[in-house]
């Protein structure tokens, strides 16, 4: 692992004393009454179920189900253990990368990662799951533990010219801790439930957003380059950040600041 950067620790530090002087509460009174108007009434359930409508068009729960090579009627436990091995793609996949699986050997066209449709899609078959508890198992296979373990290098790894890395703002030395007014979350924790919380409507955004896009926004801006969705080492950082999750049950769509 490299040496922390004398420039990137003075970048640390002056986040920390920012988020040290930071007390107050994370969210003015009117985005506290958003924030519970849309708890009540959430936007993206809207989203789900309009997925839910375009996943029936293309695949549907019983073709999904065979391609993944269950019973219909274990596709909330199955799905709850998602990144996992499929062997018919030799690989560790998300649940967006299955649904491309399923609509391919359904001779239908094959959805875009980044589409709006996908996010959709993903949601509602993410939503099958709700109520069961996060079950990844990081053992199950070599692919998964190679998984594991390159996902915990991407999550520490050191990048860009601030030399951050996921760490510097989730690791247990850092959590609770203030950064730009927003409280450093425990990714892990049952109240965070970080893996099992995403797809979600993120209240600054207006919009339904999933893991791996906010991953990718985190990474932004720490100004860090983008790893693209879809390649080995996002799949790698979404099995690594979901099994700190494992156990918590899971809710989706949830709303997030």
């Amino acid at each position: 692992m490299r040496t922390l950067s004398i420039t990137a620790a003075l970048v640390c530090l002056a986040f920390l004393a920012t988020a040290n002087a930071e007390e107050k509460l994370s969210m003015s009174d009117a985005d506290k009454k958003m924030y519970a108007e849309l708890l009540e009434s959430n936007p993206a359930e809207m989203d789900v179920a309009e997925g839910e409508q375009l996943f029936g068009e293309l695949i549907g729960n019983a073709n999904y189900a065979k391609m993944l090579g269950v019973k219909e009627k274990d596709l909330p436990k199955f799905i709850a253990g998602f990144p996992r091995y499929l062997e018919p793609a030799k690989r560790v996949v998300t649940i967006a990368q299955s649904i491309q699986m399923a609509a391919a050997a359904n001779d239908k066209p094959v959805p875009k990662l980044e589409s709006n449709e996908m996010v959709k899609m993903s949601a509602y078959v993410k939503s099958i799951a709700n109520g069961q508890k996060t079950n990844i198992d990081v053992k199950a296979n070599k692919h998964m533990v190679e998984m594991m373990k390159l996902g915990q290098q991407v999550f520490e790894e050191r990048r860009g010219g601030r030399g951050l890395s996921c760490n510097n703002c989730h690791s247990a030395d850092i959590v609770g801790q203030r950064l730009r007014m927003q409280p450093l979350p425990d990714l892990g924790a049952k109240e965070t439930a970080a893996a099992g919380t995403w797809p979600a409507y993120r209240m600054t955004q207006s919009q339904m957003v999933t893991l791996d896009k906010r991953m990718q926004q985190c990474m932004k801006n720490a100004l860090l380059a983008e790893i693209p969705l879809g390649s080995k080492e996002i799949v790698a950082l979404e099995v690594f950040v979901t099994n700190k999750t494992k156990g918590n049950n899971i809710s989706v769509p949830s709303v997030k600041r």
